[in-house]
């Protein structure tokens, strides 16, 4: 029997209302992996109070995890680079911070 080494999402996102009152229709929907627990990701930075709001903490949980996951999986890409040790160090203060 094989593990598997990613976590499978799927997002579903669509229009509810545009800024220039043009008719919200457009959707997408699509997988990822990922090899964090995002939801558990989500819980931490829910934790860590890190905004007033919830939903940003839920937007900014995702958001993070997707773009770490490109960003690792494609770190040999020249225009990613010069990101990682920025990266890196963004993620240390970010797993060290708390609040109070």
């Amino acid at each position: 029997m094989s593990t598997k080494k990613n976590n499978l999402y799927k997002i579903q996102l669509a229009e509810l209302a545009l800024k220039d009152g043009s008719p919200a229709n457009k959707t997408v929907e699509f997988e990822f992996e990922n090899h964090d627990d995002v939801f558990h990701i989500i819980e931490l930075v829910k934790t860590k109070k890190l905004f007033k709001d919830e939903d940003k903490a839920v937007e900014f949980g995702i958001g993070l995890k997707m773009f770490s996951e490109v960003l690792i999986t494609n770190q040999d890409k020249d225009f990613f680079k010069a990101l990682m040790p920025a990266f890196g160090a963004f993620m240390k203060g970010l797993k060290a911070y708390n609040q109070g």
